[in-house]
């Protein structure tokens, strides 16, 4: 069993030491840094062993994040992305790409994305109405419980084949794929 611990928000001071002593995955999440100061975190300076994800099971999924905060995005636009120029009002598929990309190259040894991030990538299969319903839960909300429900079904995602194709190759030119066949 591989264990991963919910690192994130504020922990004792001695949760990095004891988890690392322990062998437990920490998780890292780029618009959730665990340096103090830091705005966004860099997935490429990340340790091996951590779990990296673009979310939680209690935050927005990329889409719903980038319309979250204006300013927030602009920043991460700029700053993350290399982006010029005024951010796109939505969270395009070229972009959600590019997010996926940068994660996929972190060095932690397991990358897991939502299933709405890896939609996002094709318009085709991507959610059609408002991207916060994509959200899993809102802790704050009693009456918003684990209500996500992928709007697709599993045949339908297994007939996409161009979808699948990008899926696949993304894994493939990250290097991932040579893990999971050892």
């Amino acid at each position: 069993m591989l264990l991963c611990g919910e690192d994130l928000g504020m922990i004792p001071e001695c949760v990095p030491e004891v988890m690392s002593a322990l062998g437990i995955l920490s998780l890292e999440i780029q618009r959730m840094p665990k340096e103090y100061g830091r705005l966004f975190a860099d997935p490429l300076q990340y340790g091996y062993n951590s779990v990296c994800t673009t979310s939680t099971h209690d935050m927005n999924p990329l889409r719903a994040w980038w319309l979250e905060d204006r300013g927030l995005t602009q920043r991460y636009y700029n700053e993350m992305l290399g982006g010029e120029g005024d951010a796109p009002e939505q969270c395009e598929p070229w972009i959600c790409r590019k997010i996926i990309e940068r994660h996929l190259a972190s060095p932690s040894m397991l990358v897991i994305l939502p299933i709405q991030d890896w939609l996002a990538l094709d318009s085709r299969v991507c959610y059609g109405g408002d991207p916060a319903d994509e959200r899993i839960n809102v802790p704050a909300n009693p009456r918003h419980h684990w209500d996500y429900r992928m709007h697709i079904s599993l045949e339908q995602l297994l007939a996409e084949t161009a979808f699948n194709a990008e899926v696949a190759s993304l894994v493939k030119k990250s290097g991932r794929i040579e893990l999971l066949c050892r």
